[in-house]
């Protein structure tokens, strides 16, 4: 009997507020804060929770190779206890290495960007970085082409 595996991150009705609110760690609450507001502000989206522990702005469809399909934020981030991570657009770290360059300290995964500390890094670069993700999320790539 085949059954179809369901996704576990999908929007739901949580309140942001209230997980941001339930941040244990004060500072990593006032960068989780902040970096809501920037998010909101960048993608023109309203911040929704996406399973119990991702704050994303915006969806986009999209499809592997193999045909399965889903639905994810257009940005966005969860304030883990070691770090901020953002979930941007995958293999970003290939696409806009210029603006990683001036961000400031951070580490990269496939599609994510981690942060010890928001005060840490460039916000204009941040900001570059997430506007990046949302044109390439919303067929608009070319960016990393006119900047570099």
């Amino acid at each position: 009997m085949a059954t179809s595996k369901q996704p576990v991150t999908v929007p739901t009705g949580a309140s942001v507020d209230d997980f941001l609110a339930a941040v244990p760690d004060a500072r990593r609450r006032a960068d989780a804060e902040r970096l809501c507001g920037i998010l909101r502000e960048v993608t023109g989206e309203p911040a929704v929770m996406w399973g119990p522990s991702i704050v994303g702005f915006g969806s986009y469809r999209y499809t592997y190779e193999s045909g399965r399909t889903g639905d994810w934020p257009l940005a966005g981030f969860s304030p883990r206890k070691q770090q901020l991570v953002l979930y941007l657009v995958g293999g970003f770290a290939e696409r806009h290495a210029s603006v990683l360059a001036r961000l400031g300290p951070h580490k990269t995964g496939k599609g994510c960007l981690y942060l010890k500390r928001l005060d840490d890094v460039d916000e204009s670069s941040l900001r570059e970085l997430i506007d990046r993700t949302v044109r390439v999320h919303n067929g608009v790539d070319r960016a990393s082409e006119r900047r570099g």
